[in-house]
């Protein structure tokens, strides 16, 4: 396994100023207290699905074990602690000091959720572990929202190829995320280079109207992109006229073009047109690429069209309408000291309406019915139910502050593949509904 397949971590900027200023006031005040070493677990769940979706996706768990990795307060940061008198003098001192060294367990990237699933659960101190909330929420929310999305285009584009496109959609940090979840979700590329660099995503592009515009003729700019790129191009045919681009496009590459790209226009009619003519062509061969603006209703109303692959931008970096999860990361269960021998006490918030929890370190498991389809996501504390014990869904990803977890983004992603293959098929309808699996406590 070489570095690529990791992700490219050098030089990552450290993550602890990712959060916000309660999680350090708390520490003050448990160092003041004297209750900030109590061991303690927190759990990071939602409690329910975006309206109208089937089933969760788990992506950024692998951004989750950098962040973790890289939060440490460096010498500028603990000035401007003090400086700001956001926290005393004995909590940056502490700070200082902070390196995670609890544990941390999780369900692995790319396998679905259901509410209440306990997606990660941090153990160790109080102090240590509150310091993380924010920065696991900031990217579990975003990353298991874009994948969601990404799921429900793979879904309903059938197998045919998706070139995550969405750069110019977003921030651009958010953008290379972007792109990695979407990987993990189903698509195949990304049009972003820096998310290519990063996570070894594989990469795509070729021109957009400019370059057309810039020359004299399509011919011109049809001539010039062949030339430098080869006939396997792709060439973006609805500048102008659509019939004339294809048929210049035609002659200029011969049939060996790699693709055609339609950008605008009624996309069902005219990818038949393009198609019926390329094969009139003698172009049988060459390849559909359909873009603007699509989601993965547009994407399902295309499958009867002869279109091979689609770009999605805007919808997907934006999840679809859900842009986040409503992930919440909350104290499950603490000691009354620090003294590994002290037994857990289940805590729980107890509000009115629905914003109560369920104390308790808990685990997960997804009982199957007789044909192995997925029936139920079952969630309990104490022991596993023998019959659920091979079907437990939490693994290990950090061990004494030590990351254990971390895998390639392709394990991820073949991941997601399975979990959705094993959901009843109910889970690929785009028509609103609950979730696909009921959540059972035990």
């Amino acid at each position: 396994m070489n570095s690529a397949d990791l992700g490219r971590r050098v030089g990552v900027p450290s993550t602890a100023l990712f959060t916000d200023q309660y999680e350090l006031t708390m520490v003050q005040a448990a160092l003041k207290a004297g209750t900030a070493d109590r061991r303690s677990v927190f759990e990071a769940f939602t409690r329910r699905l975006p309206e109208g979706r089937r089933y969760g996706v788990v992506a950024g768990t692998g951004r989750v074990l950098d962040a973790v990795e890289n939060f440490h307060f460096d010498d500028e940061m603990l000035t401007f602690l003090r400086d700001q008198n956001v926290v005393d003098s004995p909590t940056v001192d502490w700070l200082g000091d902070y390196r995670f060294s609890g544990d941390i367990w999780g369900y692995p990237e790319g396998e679905v959720y259901f509410p209440g699933s306990p997606l990660l659960r941090v153990e160790g101190s109080f102090a240590e572990c509150v310091l993380l909330e924010t920065v696991i929420l900031s990217i579990l929310n975003h990353d298991s929202a874009i994948a969601a999305a990404a799921s429900r285009m793979s879904a309903a584009a059938g197998g045919r190829r998706l070139i995550e496109m969405g750069a110019r959609r977003t921030h651009e940090l958010s953008a290379v995320a972007s792109a990695r979840a979407a990987y993990v979700g189903g698509f195949h590329t990304t049009s972003d280079l820096a998310a290519g660099f990063r996570y070894n995503i594989p990469t795509v592009g070729t021109s957009a109207h400019a370059f057309t515009l810039l020359h004299d003729s399509e011919r011109d700019a049809f001539q010039a992109q062949v030339d430098s790129l080869g006939r396997g191009t792709s060439l973006l045919v609805d500048t102008y006229d659509v019939t004339e681009a294809v048929r210049t496009a035609v002659e200029i590459a011969g049939p060996e073009l790699g693709a055609v790209r339609i950008d605008s226009g009624d996309l069902l009619l005219v990818a038949h047109r393009v198609r019926q003519q390329l094969d009139e062509l003698g172009a049988t061969e060459t390849k559909i690429v359909v873009t603007s603006d699509l989601d993965e209703y547009a994407i399902a109303s295309l499958a009867a069209a002869p279109v091979d692959s689609y770009g999605v931008g805007t919808q997907l970096v934006t999840g679809s309408g859900h842009p986040t999860c409503s992930m919440v990361y909350k104290l499950v269960a603490r000691a009354r000291s620090a003294d590994p021998a002290d037994p857990l006490l289940p805590v729980a918030k107890k509000s009115l309406g629905a914003k109560s929890s369920r104390g308790g370190r808990k685990w997960a498991a997804r009982r199957l019915d007789e044909a192995g389809v997925a029936e139920a996501e079952v969630i309990g504390s104490g022991e596993v139910p023998a019959e659920l014990a091979d079907r437990q869904l939490l693994v290990e990803l950090v061990k004494g502050g030590e990351v254990v977890g971390r895998e390639p983004l392709e394990a991820a992603r073949e991941r997601h593949i399975a979990a959705r293959s094993g959901l009843p098929m109910s889970a690929m309808q785009l028509s609103r509904g609950e979730p696909v699996l009921p959540t059972e406590y035990v």
